[in-house]
């Protein structure tokens, strides 16, 4: 892969500006040059706090889940102590993966020659390796990453000099503890997965902003008030709030509704966490970035319990053959387009009357992408 310089770097920049009135978008090659996922891979998803579940999958001793983050196999363990502990997922003898899945255990085992290990990451034995004249198990060990529980979920980050989410976004927390009070007590019920052929970063673009939803999302200009929207931009989040639940909504049932409001935010790079109108509720659309044009995404519901009510079957439906549909239809029109000759970057529509309709929610997430890539860069020298 074709190293990035801090001219590649000047050159997709160009056009963006710090005030978004008078901003471009990213450059289409940022979205479709082989060279760029990697940086993304490396800059932006390696260095940052990455969603990997709720708290209820990792409360108790010995619980687990494995999972993949910027390309690398880690897995997370609550240890005997109950500490929240997170490795590379990789036998210090010869490499192999040790857990799989998600379950409970006692210690890791790995599947290739049993090597054992503590839940704590130290190596408690090693087949037959007690032959060896200066084999010294004391000094190996699992290697860790950071790890933390934030706001109801658990998140990692590969970088191990990264600064604490809760330090970085104390006010997300606060946030959502006001609006979902009750997130570390629900459930998860519903996993939906799609695999879209378009850039990471054209997903997160669509998200973040409303400018379109009179236009493509009939159902959901029903379901909240557009005259409400308001989509507000924080250091490595943003957010969107409108008031919402109208009964005659064409989306889905809300006559039974105990939230009442449209919360939805945004945590720098890939994770949109959201609470919709009904019954007590949280989902979380987590982004994936699998190819220069190929986005896996997963979309997890948690209610107050696993089996779902009526409205609520109605309100998956909806995210699934509709909101969904309708995005992934965009984003993969977005990117057939700027593999064309015809695009290379477009004028920002900053309103700030309107904040509801305007694309300053995409400006600062450009604004945090460009700051990786220079920061990476400028490291790399």
């Amino acid at each position: 892969m074709t190293a990035v310089t801090a001219r590649d770097v000047q050159d997709i920049a160009s056009g963006h500006h710090p005030d978004p009135a008078r901003s471009r978008s990213l450059r289409a090659a940022a979205y479709t040059d082989p060279k760029w996922f990697d940086l993304d891979l490396r800059a932006v998803l390696g260095r940052t706090w990455q969603w990997i579940c709720h708290v209820e999958k990792l409360r108790a001793p010995g619980s687990y889940v494995a999972a993949t983050v910027a390309g690398m196999p880690i897995a997370l363990v609550r240890d005997r102590s109950g500490r929240l502990r997170a490795f590379y997922n990789v036998c210090k003898h010869r490499a192999h993966e040790l857990l799989s899945g998600s379950g409970t255990t006692g210690t890791i085992v790995c599947p290739y020659h049993a090597w054992v290990y503590d839940l704590d990451g130290t190596l408690r034995g090693a087949r037959r390796a007690d032959r060896l004249p200066d084999f010294d198990r004391t000094g190996i060990g699992l290697d860790q990453i950071a790890v933390e529980e934030f706001a109801g979920f658990v998140y990692v980050n590969l970088d191990p000099g990264a600064v604490p989410l809760a330090e970085q976004a104390p006010d997300l927390a606060a946030e959502i503890a006001f609006w979902a009070p009750d997130v570390a007590g629900l459930t998860f019920a519903r996993r939906l997965t799609y695999d879209v052929r378009s850039n990471w970063k054209n997903v997160i673009d669509n998200f973040l902003e409303c400018y379109h939803c009179h236009i493509a999302h009939r159902e959901f200009v029903g379901l909240v008030d557009m005259d409400t929207y308001e989509v507000r931009t924080h250091g490595i989040w943003s957010s969107h709030f409108a008031e919402a639940g109208r009964p005659d909504n064409p989306a889905y049932d809300i006559s039974a509704a105990s939230v009442t409001q449209h919360a939805v935010w945004w945590l720098w790079p890939n994770t949109c966490l959201l609470r919709y109108p009904g019954r007590g509720n949280f989902m979380v659309f987590q982004v994936v970035p699998a190819g220069p044009d190929r986005t896996l995404e997963t979309w997890d519901f948690y209610f107050e319990t696993d089996q779902l009510q009526d409205a609520e079957v109605e309100a998956v439906r909806y995210i699934d053959e509709v909101l969904q549909r309708q995005d992934i239809a965009i984003v993969e029109s977005v990117q057939r387009g700027m593999a064309t000759p015809a695009f290379d970057q477009g004028r920002i529509v900053y309103d700030p009357e309107s904040p509801g309709l305007s694309e300053h929610g995409v400006h600062h997430f450009h604004g945090l992408i460009l700051r990786a890539y220079e920061n990476f860069v400028n490291a790399s020298r």
